[in-house]
């Protein structure tokens, strides 16, 4: 693989200059289809009681794109990646990305591959229609230790790799612990950005989740641009909870969404604005997904 690009990134003098180097994305992405679609987990308890009714009631509502949270056994919400894409074309939407944990157990280091399993979850990918297959989740044995954690990044840098020869790019979702974690003095999200080639790996900012771990989005959209081709849409509000912060209607929290998803078309090379509510406040999942759809219509989305 070519790694002059990804080392290139890596030299603090272009981080430090990145924005004033490096081209403007807003022309790029005019030429490109923006895509506002949702994560289904923000209608979980739906997906699983009735996924085929739920899906019906997210079309009517406007939506012609969606993300999986539920790969089981080579089966989305139950049905194989032919059903599902059926299913999808039939409501006429799209399922461009999808949320599947990349660990330890689906590389094999004596053979230096992928297991069949995660081949298999590549494959379904690319059946489905997705472009990014995107990994939610990074084992804490991974990132507390240095050197394994860029023994990791090499193995997101093959995947990407291997979900290339597929037409698509590999992803990685953060939560919180990304930002408020160091390891070997530097900030957790600096190492996975710095040690992923930007070729094959795309970040997906949740720039609600990472409040609870200190951070807002617009540094990081200012000193990787470019590199986050998917985003999670979330508003925050005080939480009641484990965490600091849970998620609420857009344009009724503390974030900012507006002013940081036009950024995000702007600087943050972002193509696919992916809705996801977790929390709800009284009103239910469908409720809240509806009117987080309008609002984003208004914003011009």
């Amino acid at each position: 693989m070519q790694r002059s690009r990804r080392n290139f990134i890596k030299k603090s003098a272009f981080a430090a200059t990145a924005i004033s180097i490096l081209p403007s994305y807003a022309a790029t992405l005019s030429k490109k289809q923006i895509k506002t679609g949702v994560q289904l987990y923000s209608i979980r308890d739906e997906m699983k009681t009735d996924p085929q009714g739920s899906m019906e009631k997210l079309a009517k509502m406007g939506y012609t794109v969606v993300e999986h949270a539920n790969y089981v056994d080579r089966k989305f919400y139950g049905w194989s990646p032919m059903e599902f894409k059926n299913i999808l074309n039939g409501l006429g939407m799209k399922m461009p990305s999808g949320h599947t944990v990349l660990g330890m157990n689906h590389w094999d280091a004596s053979g230096k591959d992928f297991t069949d399993a995660w081949k298999y979850t590549v494959e379904d990918a690319a059946t489905v229609g997705q472009d990014f297959v995107i990994s939610p989740w990074l084992d804490e044995k991974i990132w507390q230790d240095y050197d394994q954690l860029l023994a990791f990044m090499e193995i997101f840098n093959k995947c990407g790799e291997l979900c290339q020869k597929s037409g698509m790019k590999f992803g990685y979702h953060n939560h919180d612990f990304e930002f408020d974690h160091k390891v070997n003095g530097q900030i957790l999200y600096d190492l996975i950005l710095q040690n992923t080639d930007p070729d094959f790996v795309i970040q997906q900012l949740d720039f609600g989740n990472m409040m609870n771990g200190g951070a807002k989005a617009d540094p990081w959209l200012e000193k990787y641009p470019g590199r986050f081709a998917s985003v999670h849409v979330k508003d925050m509000i005080k939480g009641s909870g484990d965490h600091p912060y849970e998620s609420t209607i857009l344009g009724e929290g503390i974030v900012g969404v507006e002013a940081i998803v036009q950024k995000c078309k702007k600087l943050g090379g972002t193509t696919d604005f992916i809705i996801e509510q977790e929390s709800y406040q009284g009103k239910t999942p469908m409720e809240s997904v509806a009117a987080d759809l309008k609002i984003m219509k208004r914003w011009g989305f």
